[in-house]
């Protein structure tokens, strides 16, 4: 009796072994493809990350965000296999986003090394292709109101450059005032002075803003 019970729990036992190695193989398997979701959420969030910066913080940090896409997608293109068929498109819809994203600041960046002409200085600043030295008495007074305007909206992104083109284009535009002034009514010759003054005084809270940054 003992001999048959004993050759019962061994044949038990012998068809439990193969069961052994699925078990291991099916655990390894989920970890990997829990291991990609993991990453591909890493990644997305820092896609979203990058693509939400500001433009010029992006450019300037450009070779460290290259290497870092570079990276992450690398191990991801690894683990494809692992993950499921929504992962693979989100994947693949957040890699082409960035890349959008990214030959986008490429062509920023190869527009801004280039140097600004005075006549697309002009036409940034006055929102339109205008010759000032023929400008009539009459047009000066729109001509200064969207030269300020513009200087109120862009004046904190400028660079030394852009400071120099918008005095640049202030001073055609005063030189051009002084040969028509006698055409502009006192009222709006008044405003055109306010528009000169507050101009110079965008530029020396900017020096001074300049000295004490160089002091600290």
């Amino acid at each position: 009796m003992k001999k048959h019970a004993f050759s019962f729990l061994l044949a038990a036992a012998s068809a439990l072994l193969p069961l052994a190695p699925a078990t291991a193989q099916t655990t390894t398997s989920n970890h990997t493809q829990s291991k990609a979701e993991t990453e591909l959420r890493n990644f997305s969030a820092w896609v979203n990350q990058q693509v939400d910066k500001a433009d010029a913080s992006a450019r300037r940090n450009w070779p460290s965000l290259k290497s870092n896409f570079d990276r992450q997608s690398q191990r991801l293109d690894r683990a494809t296999d692992s993950l499921s068929t929504q992962s693979k498109r989100e994947y693949a819809q957040q890699k082409t986003r960035y890349q959008e994203w990214a030959a986008e600041q490429q062509r920023l960046e190869a527009q801004a090394t280039q140097p600004t002409t005075a006549q697309q200085a002009q036409r940034r600043l006055l929102n339109e292709d205008v010759q000032i030295s023929k400008a009539r008495g009459s047009e000066m007074v729109d001509l200064y109101s969207r030269f300020i305007d513009a200087t109120r909206a862009q004046r904190r992104q400028w660079t030394d450059a852009e400071w120099a083109e918008a005095s640049t284009v202030l001073s055609a535009l005063n030189a051009r005032y002084s040969q028509v002034r006698s055409e502009i009514a006192m009222e709006d010759r008044l405003r055109i002075r306010s528009w000169q003054g507050e101009f110079r005084t965008f530029e020396k809270a900017r020096s001074m803003k300049d000295i004490v940054t160089d002091d600290k």
